[in-house]
């Protein structure tokens, strides 16, 4: 097969970014259909990949009512509309790419599990850091035993002081009662690596969390309600006005507005959500999030994601019984000392492209596999994503309740 076809539902920030891959193979894939409520996006989207009108459609339900338009379908709707668009898209035949978290809820998550199963669907989730050329490095440097059998980890995600204001303040994964926790939304990421990197199964985990800054209590004096008439906006390092009217003509301002003039984000910003105050929204998610996870093996791991970082970032320390490795994603640099022994400095280049790179890597092999040429060994099958979304409740429940949580018990319970 030369060419594959690709319904798409969804054609907001995830959709656009693997609709960027199939522009850029025109050869190799091509858009046959797209569902999306928003008129613009739709429009836009539509004539990006040249889609006849009659399938343009509103809404998901209406796309999936018709017979199968393509080999394969993306999924990348909000976190809660995942479960029904999956089940019917597997209904229907579809070879499907799934926008990550699976589903929000634990739920959600096991009837799209158990859909796949009666279905016998192929289905790949977005863990898309398997597909960067720096994780598949670190792989392969820990698989080479580098630094002996891995001990210890210390591994912090930094989401950046911006993002964290703009997707989990002001935005759409602010509040749990309708997106899935931050642990699951975000850092579903970090605890597939780990499955992924060492190979081993989470056995017990806890967790602490607070939501400390991001709230009326530590609202200072004299700020509004809106930043566009605060009082102290120009010192506010949160200020809308700061993040969204500048130079900056992608993401988040895309999120944002269809209009990128400055009346047009002028008018977001007094109307929309995006303009809102950081201390005076109806935000829930922990600004700091600590994790703590033994696995089989006996690796023991700590992990930690914070609101207060100036870049976005992912820094791991793994320690060994030969040596320690530090590992910068953002710099792309990996530090290895052996112990006894000189230090080794690896500079790992990424691809074009979000997430390192990991965007293109991820749907090379979705094509690949549209294409019945199979795909690469990390390929994030669901039964092997099932993983990393175990731990992130598990560790939900662990922080509610404040106890340790037994992993394998879990599991088998459920």
């Amino acid at each position: 097969m030369s060419r594959v076809s690709i319904a798409v539902v969804g054609a907001g920030n995830r959709g656009q970014a693997y609709g960027r891959f199939i522009s850029q193979h025109p050869a190799e894939v091509y858009v046959t259909a797209v569902a999306e409520p928003h008129p613009i996006r739709r429009t836009r989207y539509a004539e990006e990949h040249q889609i006849p009108e009659e399938n343009q459609f509103e809404t998901w339900e209406d796309l999936l009512a018709q017979p199968r338009l393509a080999d394969g379908i993306i999924i990348a709707t909000l976190d809660d509309l995942h479960v029904e668009p999956a089940i019917q898209a597997m209904e229907k035949g579809y070879i499907i790419l799934l926008e990550k978290p699976i589903a929000h809820t634990w739920e959600g998550m096991r009837l799209i599990a158990q859909k796949a199963r009666e279905t016998n669907a192929t289905v790949l989730v977005c863990h898309v850091l398997r597909y960067t050329n720096f994780y598949r490095k670190l792989k392969e440097l820990l698989d080479a035993k580098a630094i002996g059998e891995p001990r210890f980890v210390d591994h912090v995600e930094e989401i950046g002081f911006y993002h964290f204001a703009h997707s989990y303040v002001r935005g759409n994964w602010r509040n749990m009662q309708v997106a899935a926790p931050i642990i699951l939304a975000k850092t579903c990421h970090d605890l597939d690596l780990f499955y992924w990197l060492f190979g081993a199964k989470c056995q017990t985990i806890s967790s602490n969390a607070s939501l400390v800054h991001f709230t009326a209590q530590a609202k200072p004096k004299g700020a509004g309600e809106r930043c566009i008439d605060c009082q102290i906006e120009p010192r506010c390092p949160y200020s809308a006005r700061k993040i969204y009217i500048n130079d900056n003509e992608g993401w988040p301002v895309t999120v944002v507005t269809e209009d990128l003039s400055f009346a047009g984000r002028y008018k977001a910003l007094q109307e929309g959500p995006y303009g809102r105050c950081v201390y005076s929204c109806d935000n829930d998610v922990p600004d700091v999030q600590t994790v703590s996870l033994k696995f089989s093996g006996n690796l023991e791991v700590n992990m930690a994601l914070t609101a207060f970082s100036s870049e976005i970032n992912r820094k791991t320390r793994i320690y060994g019984t030969h040596g320690e490795l530090s590992a910068d994603f953002a710099q792309g640099i990996i530090e290895i000392k052996r112990f006894g022994a000189d230090t080794q400095v690896i500079s790992v280049s990424s691809l074009v492209g979000g997430h390192g790179g990991g965007d293109v890597g991820l749907m090379h092999d979705f094509v690949h596999l549209l294409k019945g040429e199979g795909g690469q060994e990390g390929l994030t099958y669901l039964e092997d994503s099932l993983e990393s979304h175990i731990m992130a409740f598990a560790a939900e429940q662990a922080r509610h309740e404040q106890r340790v949580v037994d992993v394998n018990e879990w599991r088998s319970r459920r």
